[in-house]
């Protein structure tokens, strides 16, 4: 429907004319975005779906604008949905240049990063006016009305609906819970088509008498409507093409006192859960039991539970989780400032090892994730007095550094990763430190690194990419430049701030590339990424594994997943096929040991690696 706006009321709101109705498919008038595009803005906060037709006309018109702040993306789509051509090139497009992402429940940020966003999404509930006290808003203090009488002792118990009446809230699910307990009387607060079919279902189930259907409320008028309950019901059912992105009503009536009862649709469980009660959709015999307990026995702990939880849905908590969305996406955070250093340490059987690259940094703050559980490794932690955790199984390298991540201590610290074959001084740790803490653009840094012998290693590369395999299958891989590549992960230091935004490894990569896809989507942040040349780590390399040939295979297919991930099945065939391609002209042309190794590489990548991974896998 048409809206009108009071320029006089809300003088930072700019009128923009729209063109079309559909909420995916309207536009804004180009104008009015052009002017306001030229503004001096530190964030832009799109607050449309990534695949809208709006979102991708703003973000052209900002890029022909040329406005430089970074935007961050809204999403509530908690249904995989793969859109037609042109939408999901908007979408993907949009995603991938975000600095940020709110989402109102978590499916979508799943659904989001699975799509292209690269970082670690932002869950941000819809905001409550929290501000109704319990005495002002509640029902009266033990369930009692001139009304409904005293549910604790067994009399009528007053269920409220709020919603669009229509199937999918699972309005018939609650009349047919109304119908098995006589206790349970309806008071139904909406319209919509079901509004006459209401009438007639609850004549043929016998509780037309016990069933008040109020029609639309005014929002100024929905205290009212709360106050007069004993407990909400949220009994939505889910369907292939809609479920439950929130359920803002559940929150508002706690936020008055109002227990809630939901299903288990959508996003309701994560909104819901821990305080109210939640039930298998389409169940109106445990719907009717849920709302009994609600509503009697657990009413008291409900409420509790229920003005916790919608003060962290208010307006105020609802802006702070937005300021600090802001601050990330415009490298402005306020707490940039010093950060607490932890190591973290992965480590795979080699006790002796282990200790070689432990005992010069002691003195600092370390955990070792030893997957292998070995007792002579919790042994030399001990000793060593570093702490010590035992997943009880083999992670890979990604899912045990987030398993440490995840530690209390670690939350707000950066975190240097160190390999147990390298070896690096506590004190050019520290310098590793400082160089990481002075520039606030670097998400990483890491040392120079030189192998047993005293030869340097290597530590900055370019990004994979398909172009990048064609030319290092043209052996012409030395002139690729690495400036904005990522730093290898065998002595990596990585930011707190850029922790956070860009979320922890992707436990996909069992081992090899976890760092260069967590770099990559730190780049695509607009993070760097450094190498502190004065620092000098030690580093084996491969000093956790005896096979070169499963060696091999995990690192190659390490390869695919991160070209698959970022350059979808198209890069990753064209990567494949020039990775075969030059790996047969060096097994023709080269002798020896080198010729081997081609031959090697081209049989793996023609038989594709993931593939092979598994073979070994199994073997094992």
């Amino acid at each position: 429907m048409p809206v009108s706006l009071d320029t006089d009321a809300e003088q930072w709101v700019l009128p923009a004319r729209t063109f079309g109705r559909h909420p995916a498919l309207f536009l804004y008038s180009p104008l009015a975005l052009w002017r306001a595009l030229g503004g001096d803005w530190d964030v832009i906060d799109l607050h449309e779906e990534p695949f809208a037709v709006v979102t991708a006309e703003v973000l052209l018109l900002r890029w022909l604008r040329r406005q430089p702040a970074p935007y961050v993306l809204y999403s509530a789509q908690n249904i995989a949905k793969r859109y037609p051509v042109p939408f999901r090139w908007f979408e993907r497009a949009a995603l991938r240049g975000a600095a940020g992402l709110s989402v109102c429940n978590s499916a979508a940020g799943e659904i989001c990063v699975a799509k292209g966003f690269p970082g670690a999404p932002t869950l941000i509930p819809l905001g409550v006016d929290a501000s109704t006290d319990a005495e002002a808003g509640a029902p009266a203090d033990a369930g009692v009305d001139a009304d409904r009488g005293h549910p604790h002792a067994g009399g009528p118990v007053v269920v409220g609906f709020v919603g669009r009446l229509v199937e999918e809230k699972g309005v018939q699910v609650l009349l047919e819970a109304v119908s098995e307990q006589p206790r349970l009387r309806a008071r139904l607060a909406g319209s919509g088509p079901l509004a006459t079919e209401i009438t007639s279902r609850a004549e043929v189930l016998g509780v037309a008498d016990r069933v008040e259907l109020v029609g639309a409320v005014a929002p100024e008028r929905m205290g009212e409507f709360y106050a007069s309950l004993d407990v909400l019901a949220v009994p939505s059912v889910p369907t292939a093409r809609w479920t439950e992105q929130f359920g803002r009503v559940a929150v508002e009536a706690m936020a008055t006192g109002v227990p809630v009862v939901s299903s288990d649709a959508g996003a309701l469980p994560d909104v819901v859960g821990g305080a109210g009660l939640v039930v298998p959709h389409g169940d109106p015999t445990a719907l009717a039991g849920a709302l009994l307990r609600a509503a009697g026995s657990e009413r008291d702990a409900l409420r509790a539970a229920g003005f916790t939880r919608a003060a962290e849905c208010s307006w105020d908590a609802v802006t702070d989780q937005y300021q600090r969305l802001y601050r990330a996406a415009a490298r402005t955070s306020t707490d940039a400032g010093h950060r607490e250093l932890r190591i973290v340490v992965v480590a795979y059987g080699g006790p002796e090892m282990l200790r070689r690259a432990l005992e010069p940094v002691t003195a600092l703050p370390v955990t070792v994730i030893d997957n292998s559980s070995m007792p002579e490794i919790r042994e030399l932690c001990t000793d060593l007095g570093v702490s010590y955790i035992d997943p009880g199984a083999n992670l890979g390298f990604g899912a045990a550094v987030n398993l440490a991540l995840r530690e209390p201590d670690h939350a707000d610290a950066d975190v240097l990763l160190l390999n147990p074959d390298a070896v690096i001084r506590a004190d050019d740790v520290r310098l590793l430190h400082q160089r990481l803490r002075a520039d606030p653009t670097l998400a990483s840094v890491g040392p120079a690194q030189v192998d047993e012998s005293g030869t340097s290693a290597r530590v900055r590369w370019p990004f994979p990419s398909p172009f990048g395999s064609w030319v290092d299958a043209l052996g012409l891989g030395r002139m690729r430049s690495d400036r904005h590549g990522f730093v290898i992960g065998s002595v990596l230091l990585l930011r707190a701030e850029a922790l956070a935004q860009v979320g922890g490894l992707d436990e996909r990569f069992f081992l090899y590339a976890e760092e260069t896809d967590w770099a990559y989507r730190a780049h695509l942040l607009g993070w760097r990424h450094g190498v502190v040349e004065e620092v000098q780590a030690m580093h084996v390399g491969a000093g956790t594994s005896s096979d070169p040939r499963r060696r091999d295979a995990m690192f190659f297919a390490s390869q695919e997943r991160y070209l698959r991930k970022h350059f979808g099945a198209g890069g990753w065939a064209s990567a494949r096929l020039a990775a075969w391609w030059g790996a047969s002209v060096r097994a023709l042309v080269l002798r020896g040991e080198r010729g081997a190794a081609a031959r090697r590489r081209a049989a793996l990548y023609r038989l594709g690696p993931v593939r092979v991974e598994t073979r070994f896998r199994k073997e094992a």
